[in-house]
This record gives C-alpha cells, structure tokens and sequence, in this order.
C-alpha cells in the first residue's frame, strides 16, 4: 500500500509518500510546498492545488492520510489552514484518492507511543521507524511522514475492512 501523508498548512505543506508492507515501510519520498507569504491568497491556493495534483501523479498513493485541525489561540490561522486543507481534499477526490484524518494526539499516540509527545520525539521516532537519520530536518515534513506511519499502524489495518472503518 502507498501512503501519502500530509501536514496541511498555506505557508508549508508537509508532505511524505511511504510504501508500507508489513511490518516495513520504504520512503519513496518527502518534502514540502511552499508558497510566498505576500501572495494573494487565491494563488497560494491554486499552488497548493496544483502540487498535491503533481504529488498525486507522482507517488499513486492508494490512501492519503491528513492531519485533522487543532485550532489553538490564533483563528485567523486556523482559517487559512482550513482553506489550504480544503484544496488537499479537493485534489485528492479528484484523483480518487481515498482520504483518511488523523487528529495529532493519535498520530503522536501511534508514532511515539504517547499522546502528548513532544515535536523533537516525533522527529526521532519517524527517522527511526523510516531509517532516515539526519536527512529529516523539517518539522512539517516529519509530520507528515508520521502521518502517513500513523495511517500505516491504524487504517491500514486488514481489520479496518474486517469493521468497516473509513
């Protein structure tokens, strides 16, 4: 199964594309689309929109797993986060992609083995699991990578047929 997790965001999208056989996993690649801060929101969205096409193309993902939002203290963030997030949607259902959301406490949960971990522990443990040493530097490509290992653990689960979890 390939795996394409996503870290959504309108400044950086994390993202990271992972073969998983089980129990290994093999990267097959990750990175991030950025988009320029002074750029009129609607290309910002259409760069984003474009890319994950280009990603989609690129990898053939059989599951795209993302992350949920979690708004914090900053709604106007959250926003864009939002309208970023709803364009990775998009461009997934238009590649018939299927779309599964992870919240961050069960990514950490399944990453790291707790709910509460630290961005640093998520680091460590995906470049461990992935075998990827100090090649891993961005925290939303690590992310997203842990995402798609989240995805790996959970939904990719033969039991998710088994009950019928989508």
């Amino acid at each position: 199964m390939v795996i394409l997790g996503i870290d959504p965001g309108l400044a950086i999208v994390g993202f990271g594309a992972v073969e998983y056989v089980a129990p290994r996993f093999r990267v097959l690649g990750f990175g991030a689309i950025r988009t320029e801060a002074h750029t009129p929101v609607g290309d910002r969205l259409q760069i984003i929109h474009e890319s994950m096409r280009t990603l989609i193309d690129k990898y053939h993902p059989d599951d795209m797993a993302i992350e949920e939002l979690f708004f914090d203290k900053n709604i106007t963030t959250g926003i864009t986060v939002a309208e970023a997030r709803g364009v990775i949607l998009l461009s997934a259902k238009e590649k018939n992609v299927n779309i599964f959301e992870y919240t961050p406490m069960q990514v950490k949960q399944s990453v790291v083995g707790y709910g509460g971990a630290e961005k640093k522990q998520v680091i460590v443990m995906v470049r461990s699991i992935l075998s990827l040493g100090e090649t891993l530097k961005l925290d939303d490509t690590a992310d997203a990578l842990a995402i798609a290992i989240c995805h790996a653990h959970t939904g990719g689960s033969p039991l998710k047929k088994y009950f019928n979890i989508k």
